[in-house]
Parts: C-alpha cells; sequence; structure tokens
C-alpha cells in the first residue's frame, strides 16, 4: 500500500510578541530575535507532536529555514536548511 504524504508548513511572525507575554517585556528586549524564535519553535513543536500522539498519529516533524510560500508557489532559497527532524 502507497501513502501520499502531507505536509504543513507553518510560519510564526510573532515570536518576540509571545516571549513577552510568557516572560514579560524584560525578558524580550534582553533576548535576540532568533532565540525568540528557537524558543517558540521548540515549545510549539512539541505540543503538536504530544496532541498528534494522542490522537494515534505516527510521523516526523522538520524545522526547515529558507522556504516560503507566495499565493500558490512554494519558494526555496539558496540557504534552504533542514535544521532538524525529529520522529514521533
Amino acid at each position: 500500500m502507497h501513502l501520499d504524504f502531507i505536509m504543513i508548513l507553518l510560519k510564526i511572525t510573532n515570536a518576540s510578541d509571545v516571549v513577552a507575554s510568557k516572560a514579560g517585556k524584560l525578558f524580550e528586549k534582553m533576548t535576540p530575535e532568533m532565540i525568540d524564535q528557537k524558543l517558540v519553535e521548540s515549545q510549539i513543536i512539541q505540543q503538536m507532536i504530544d496532541q498528534l500522539q494522542l490522537e494515534g498519529l505516527k510521523g516526523q516533524i522538520s524545522s526547515v529555514k529558507g522556504l516560503d510560500i507566495n499565493e500558490d508557489t512554494l519558494i526555496t532559497k539558496s540557504s534552504f536548511k533542514v535544521r532538524f527532524a525529529k520522529t514521533f
């Protein structure tokens, strides 16, 4: 039996706002944007894995840098990189 892959892309655009609301404005000012993004990304990925496992699903979540979507076109940049992949 052949199964097609389903891929879902998430673009987080407010990582700093989330960190500020969770940890306070002072912490936000002390942390660079990249740290905010990684912190929010790791929390979202773990929550997604937890929920998907509760539903009995198995799969893989990957963190990819260098992808963008413009309307219905997937754009890969020259800096495209799979940062990590986690199987659940």
